[in-house]
């Protein structure tokens, strides 16, 4: 049984040399138990060689020399040495090792389909892939796309003059897909070349917060600007810190003008579950005018009248709008960033924010623990007060007998 690196070249040479009787069996140099069979008919089939649980010796088929490539072949076998190492049986678990897709295949039949149907965001994915993923790697197996591979196309994004958070995303996308894969046993528990791929710093991440005055500058033009509806949205964002769509979507089945509460069901929920808007007064007295202007019934709070259904976008009036007030650079969400700015520099603790922004991981209001540098001086004071003793300060005289 001799070893011999097994290569494209090697194989070449072996239809001239076939054994005379039996068979000769060539193990692979590179991974160990990675073996080829050399059968007197000339034929030749790829296995892998290793002890089970019960230290006992298996033969396990990988694939017959003009079926599978060697590449193929060695990511297989590779994959069934992991398995063993952790204590794995890869004739339990064969199914494990059948043909994987290349990576435009997994995206096209098995990733999208799954992205429509869960992500409200799943155009977003596909514009990324189209761009960016799939002119990359969609030939590629997705076995053998390595985490080098990754790491080279992560930096070409960025070289390409893309912001680092582009870049960052990107590569959530193609870690996320293949965590679909390792869930539908397509690849193996560590087969994700994503991990341990870091992402570049964020240094550009937008902060835009809105001051009272540039909220009164807004407000006098919504006072007096045709699109009613427009300036109404608008306020009952910076009302309630929703976001865009849980005001644009919202139904007045889903308003409790008891509880004030506005629930956002978990079909339309970022989180999935179902949020509660706690409702102020200024945002009761908008919904409760515009309940009253209603002469229909129509479920939907905010109404395109073309349609009869939710506005798609409001991007165009609120452009002029925000032109017009000099805040050309402030876009909707940041009216949502602005409404928690308001909240913690008024001393409300992060804690409540969280909440009333919906935020499932704290790390998410974070952001804003800066915004208050006067709530964090109270803080410091807490202790002397409660200690009650006053600093001794020397006079003067004193001062100067010490320093003699």
């Amino acid at each position: 049984m001799p070893a011999q690196a097994l290569s494209t070249e090697f194989l070449a040479t072996l239809p001239g040399c076939v054994p005379v009787s039996g068979g000769v069996y060539y193990f692979d140099t590179e991974i160990k138990g990675f073996l080829l069979e050399h059968r007197t008919s000339g034929g030749m089939t790829y296995y892998f060689r290793y002890r089970d649980a019960s230290a006992k010796v298996r033969m396990h088929r990988v694939g017959r020399a003009d079926e599978v490539s060697l590449g193929d072949a060695r990511a297989k076998a590779h994959r069934m040495r992991q398995m063993v190492c952790e204590g794995g049986d890869p004739k339990r678990e064969s199914h494990r090792f059948k043909d994987v897709p290349s990576f435009g295949e997994f995206v096209a039949e098995r990733y999208l389909p799954y992205a429509k149907t869960r992500k409200r965001s799943w155009r977003t994915d596909e514009i990324m892939l189209n761009n960016h993923l799939l002119p990359m790697f969609a030939a590629l197996r997705m076995n053998r796309i390595t985490r080098s591979d990754v790491v080279a196309f992560h930096h070409a994004v960025k070289e390409n003059g893309y912001a680092a958070g582009t870049c960052n995303r990107i590569l959530v996308l193609m870690r996320f897909i293949y965590n679909c894969a390792i869930r539908l046993d397509i690849l193996p528990p560590h087969g994700n070349p994503c991990v341990g791929v870091e992402p570049f710093e964020d240094n550009g991440a937008r902060e835009r917060y809105l001051s009272q005055e540039e909220v009164g500058r807004l407000f006098d033009e919504l006072d007096t600007n045709r699109n009613v509806q427009v300036g109404q949205v608008i306020r009952l964002l910076l009302y309630t810190g929703a976001r865009k769509r849980e005001v644009l979507d919202a139904r007045w089945d889903e308003i409790d003008f008891n509880r004030r509460l506005l629930t956002v069901p978990a079909a339309r929920s970022k989180s999935k579950k179902p949020r509660h808007i706690p409702l102020s007064d200024a945002a009761l007295l908008i919904l409760r005018e515009l309940r009253a202007q209603r002469q229909d019934d129509c479920p939907w709070v905010f109404v395109n009248p073309q349609t009869g259904k939710p506005p798609v976008s409001i991007f165009c009036a609120w452009d002029s709008i925000r032109k017009k007030v000099g805040l050309a650079e402030v876009r909707l969400h940041d009216l949502r960033h602005s409404y928690a700015s308001f909240l913690v520099n008024a001393g409300r603790s992060l804690y409540e924010v969280q909440k009333l922004l919906g935020h499932y991981d704290p790390k998410v209001t974070m952001r804003y623990a800066h915004l208050s540098p006067g709530a964090l001086l109270e803080a410091v004071n807490v202790v002397g007060e409660l200690v009650g003793r006053r600093p001794v300060v020397a006079n003067q005289a004193q001062h100067t007998v010490a320093l003699a």
